[in-house]
């Protein structure tokens, strides 16, 4: 996701101010450098080859494993591509529908009020779909896959996209104005999640408001802190001193389904919510910088004195974490799971291992930051909801070293093993998960390239890292030539003997994104990939019921790549693997989230996240867009609505299975 820092003004396109501002202060060897000197050990790229067209647009596995490769099928993915552009609409592959089920400003529940953009309030948004949908998961009710509920968070807000007249332009500048308590009410009820019940009628997916189910979660939804970290003193506040209780969530960018049937908020950019000062010499300053708090992009501190450090120190060590809800029960209470770790989380996807304990690939989405998984201690039981309903609050959280020889470790973030002792500051495993990056960068884990979501595969034992992208990176070499990887790559883990819980297995990169004709860019998709098969900064990413991958992206725009953002369908095996071909595109200025395809691969619900989002380098706007002056008026094109974020539901016209 974009950084939070640029978000709730204008968004930039320039891929330096989107991707963190990189707070790791360690030397560790980066991925850039393991992955250069890896390729070097082989003898990879070598001589004239690391000058030819070859480099840049043949994958290194399709060449080591040419033998294996010719006699491996061909592309899994049969779908006609769309083509890869700009312009105000969605698009989706021939012989598909892509419906809009779910706007802003959407009821969710019967009594709802209607949506009415100038006359926008808090209480009413509590009671209509959120802004910003980022993560989408479906929970079937019964066993076909025609009823349940749809799960999604709303990770953040653009108010120059949601209000009207609170833009002013000066000599082509454009500011937005100081968020008064009101707008700042309606900010709150925007975060969050929904969850409503959906059915198929006809052929088509609407949702049920009268469904008992339903339930909007704001940032100020009453939650329980559990785990190791809960009650410790540093979770403490004036207006918590048990440490327990926290009042919402904030910032939900991707997430999960647990094989139980909850749903998993992750909270990322939470630096963004804080303004103030700590106290002179406040034991928190050095924990507090490593994540970048405070950022005081929103004002909700100005209002709500939790979110201004000056006055209440401890608060932000409350958001970071993972957050578990249990979908059939609206009266439930959230529980931020602390033993999962507190960093900027890009999703918690889940897999269940041959043993039954079941395992979570957590990104840190961040320049330099980290790859983690979290392997529960009890084991999943299927036949038994109740029994899964605390594994989150016990097992083992490891971080990723990535070897140049293609081995990959994972190191346990384990209180009194190795530096994470008293004498370095953790004085409990509280201490090692309230500060898991530190940790991390104490166990000299790997620092990566933006990990967003990790997509474990239960059908090839394997699992998909997408890395964004880091323009600040500086290392260059033969084997990985871009002095700043502004497109990003995909690592592929596999791990030992195709155990999830294993501590060891080894990596492989599936692609480097970018353009393949543009030698310099050193892309590796296969020379398959056609012209709208491309595609840069990968970020979300689904697995359908056959073991396809699917990646959706975050960043491609006309100044960017010359195309919006989509859903792309990846090849992983075979003489196809590391083939891409574009299946649906989002409108100008928006990004692509929450890819998520029912188990009969009969629905695809995608997430399209800030619509209009900018238009400056498209020559249909060619001027920022804000309320009054949109790129887009997607999905209404009503002079009436701003553009709205919304969840798509694509289907296979006649019915059929998708792809």
């Amino acid at each position: 996701m974009r950084d939070q820092q640029t978000r709730p003004i204008f968004r930039t396109s320039k891929l330096e101010d989107a991707d963190g501002p990189g707070l790791n202060p360690t030397r560790t060897p980066t991925m850039g450098e393991i992955i250069a000197a890896r390729f070097s050990r082989r003898g990879f790229l070598k001589g004239s080859m690391a000058v030819t067209a070859i480099s840049a647009t043949v994958s290194p596995i399709a060449l080591l494993s040419a033998t294996d490769a010719q006699a491996s099928p061909a592309s899994a993915f049969t779908f006609p591509e769309v083509t890869a552009d700009v312009d105000a609409d969605h698009h989706v592959a021939p012989g598909y529908d892509a419906d809009v089920l779910l706007r802003w400003g959407d009821k969710v529940f019967a009594d709802a009020p209607d949506f009415d953009p100038l006359n926008q309030s808090e209480a009413a948004q509590e009671r209509q779909f959120g802004y910003n949908n980022d993560f989408v998961g479906f929970i079937p009710l019964g066993g076909a896959d025609d009823r349940g509920l749809l799960v999604v968070n709303h990770e953040y807000t653009n108010d120059h996209l949601m209000f009207p007249g609170i833009v002013t332009i000066t000599d082509g500048e454009i500011a937005v104005s100081e968020a008064d308590e009101t707008r700042v009410g309606i900010e709150m009820a925007a975060h969050g999640g929904t969850i409503i019940e959906i059915r198929k009628v006809d052929g088509k997916w609407q949702p049920v408001l009268d469904g008992a189910l339903n339930r909007r979660i704001t940032a100020r939804t009453a939650m329980e802190l559990t785990g190791p970290a809960a009650g410790h003193a540093r979770l403490q506040t004036v207006a918590d001193p048990s440490g327990r209780a926290v009042m919402g969530t904030i910032n939900n960018c991707a997430g999960g389904v647990t094989p139980w049937g909850t749903w998993i908020m992750a909270e990322e950019n939470i630096h963004g919510y804080f303004m103030g000062t700590l106290p002179e010499g406040h034991p928190e300053a050095a924990n507090y910088e490593r994540l970048g708090i405070p950022e005081a992009t929103y004002a909700w501190g100005r209002f709500h004195e939790r979110f201004d450090v000056s006055k209440d120190p401890n608060e932000a060590n409350r958001f970071g974490w993972i957050v578990e809800v249990d979908v059939m029960d609206p009266a439930s209470t959230p529980k931020k799971r602390t033993a999962l770790g507190r960093f900027k989380h890009e999703g918690a996807e889940s897999v269940v291992a041959r043993d039954g304990r079941v395992v979570f690939y957590l990104g840190d989405d961040e320049r330099f930051d980290y790859v983690y998984k979290f392997v529960t201690a009890g084991a999943y039981n299927p036949n038994n909801r109740a029994a899964n309903m605390d594994l989150l609050d016990d097992g083992t959280l490891y971080v990723a070293r990535f070897h140049d020889d293609g081995r990959v470790e994972w190191l346990p973030l384990v209180h009194g093993q190795g530096p994470l002792t008293a004498a370095n500051g953790f004085s409990s495993q509280a201490d090692v998960l309230i500060e898991t990056r530190r940790a991390a960068d104490l166990l000299e884990a790997t620092p990566m390239d933006r990990p967003e979501d990790i997509q474990p595969n239960p059908v090839t034992g394997r699992a998909y890292v997408m890395l964004t992208n880091n323009t600040r990176r500086d290392e260059a070499n033969a084997a990985n030539p871009r002095v700043e990887n502004a497109f990003g790559h995909i690592i592929e883990i596999i791990e030992a003997d195709g155990d999830f819980t294993a501590t060891t297995g080894t990596w492989e990169i599936l692609v480097k994104c970018g353009d393949p004709k543009i030698a310099e860019v050193g892309a590796t998709f296969s020379t398959e990939t056609t012209v709208n098969g491309w595609f840069g900064m990968p970020d979300n990413a689904a697995v359908d019921s056959d073991g396809r991958l699917w990646v959706s992206t975050d960043g491609n725009s006309m100044g960017d790549t010359g195309r919006t953002d989509g859903l792309w369908a990846v090849d992983t095996e075979g003489a196809a693997r590391g083939t891409s071909r574009l299946f649906y595109r989002v409108p100008v200025g928006a990004e692509m989230c929450g890819p998520c395809i029912t188990r009969d691969m009969t629905t695809f619900f995608v997430a399209v996240q800030h619509p209009g989002d900018g238009g400056e380098d498209w020559e249909g706007h060619g001027r920022p867009s804000y309320y009054e002056d949109l790129s887009t008026r997607w999905p209404d094109f009503d002079d009436a609505m701003p553009v709205r974020p919304a969840v798509v539901a694509i289907t296979k016209q006649g019915g059929g299975r998708i792809g």
